[in-house]
Formats: structure tokens, C-alpha cells, sequence
């Protein structure tokens, strides 16, 4: 049998973790769940600056501290638009995958700017289509 003392801090640290389970279950209940919130700008130039530039920078060099973030200026992995592509959809290691968020179009926006800016000069417009048959 437990001393009176150890029963009664058993019996709160349990009531404390009851109430705030109960509580963490209510917020979660009220709080909306964002993952795989479709992003709502149009154009690629609007999906990188108001995604993209996060991790790459807004001169797409680029960068490095928490995180290895590859440049996408001057980028030769850029010519293969299955690569690029891929990477947008799918994400490979530290890049997350924004299949979820994009719609075809926005995809095939962003790859296209990305491909036709910052130094990088490919040819061959992505289309929806194509990213639709990718997916």
C-alpha cells in the first residue's frame, strides 16, 4: 500500500495529465488541420515567391544553416523537366513533396519560371497535361 502522500500525488499528477488530455482533445477538435491545404497563388513566379524562396532564396541561390537548400540558378538538373517535376511532386530527401498543394497547373507554372529564370535558360514549356500524367 502507497503512503497517503504518494497516493495523493499519483492521484494528481493523473487528474493533470486526464484534464490536459482532455484539453489538447478539445483544441485539436477546434483547430483546423492545414496539411494538404491546396496553395491558392497563380503564375510561377507567384508559387516561388510565395513558397519556393523559403528554402531557395529569392535569387534562387540557394543556401545553407539548418539545412542544405540547393541553388536552382544556373542549374543543369533543371534541363531534365522529369527531374524538376519529380522534385516538385514527390520531394526527395530534404525537399518536400507539393503534390498535395499544387494543382497541375501551378506545377507546370513554377517549373516553367524556375526553367526560364535565374540564369537558367531551357527550352521545352511543361504543360498541365504533362504533370498530369506524371502524377
Amino acid at each position: 500500500m502507497m503512503p497517503a502522500r504518494r497516493r495523493r500525488f499519483a492521484f494528481g499528477v493523473a487528474l493533470a495529465g486526464a484534464l490536459m488530455a482532455g484539453t489538447l482533445a478539445a483544441g485539436a477538435q477546434n483547430t483546423p488541420d492545414f496539411r494538404g491545404a491546396p496553395f491558392t497563388m497563380q503564375g510561377g513566379e507567384a508559387v516561388y515567391r510565395g513558397v519556393c524562396q523559403g528554402c531557395h532564396m529569392s535569387d534562387a541561390k540557394g543556401a545553407a544553416g539548418a539545412g542544405i537548400y540547393p541553388a536552382l540558378a544556373n542549374n543543369p538538373k533543371l534541363a531534365s523537366t522529369g527531374y524538376v517535376l519529380s522534385m516538385v511532386i514527390k520531394g526527395r530527401k530534404g525537399m518536400p513533396p507539393f503534390g498535395d498543394q499544387f494543382t497541375n497547373q501551378q506545377i507546370a507554372d513554377v517549373v516553367n519560371y524556375v526553367r526560364t529564370h535565374f540564369g537558367n535558360r531551357y527550352k521545352g514549356e511543361v504543360q498541365a497535361a504533362d504533370v498530369r500524367t506524371l502524377r
